[in-house]
């Protein structure tokens, strides 16, 4: 993210009630950066409520660039994906994302 991977990257999927997802370099959500890494999730006490920031895959230790925000809780995805953020402030703005609009530039910080 520091090195503007995101910068200009679409929110490919947005789900009222649910999440947008984004990190796809392609727009489509089939892309991603070429590798994948192991989910991070056992003891991981982090779960999916208002705000979370957790990366998005297509199965067990699949996990790339793509990641989602939830506009909700969302127990379901205990321990399916794994939790690395949560949004501080702005969730109004995460509520009015749609598909297709695009992400200026992340700012990562740490707690």
């Amino acid at each position: 993210a520091k090195d503007g991977y995101y910068d200009g990257v679409t929110f490919h999927r947005v789900i009222s009630d649910f999440m947008i997802q984004g990190g796809d370099p392609t727009g489509t959500g089939r892309g991603g950066p070429g590798y994948k890494f192991e989910d991070e999730t056992r003891g991981n006490p982090l779960k999916h409520d208002t705000g979370v920031i957790s990366m998005a895959n297509a199965g067990p230790n699949t996990n790339g660039s793509q990641f989602f925000i939830t506009h909700s809780p969302q127990p379901h995805l205990n321990g399916r994906h794994t939790v690395f953020g949560k949004v501080t402030k702005g969730q109004d703005v995460v509520d009015a994302v749609r598909q297709g609009d695009k992400i200026i530039k992340v700012t990562v910080t740490e707690a």
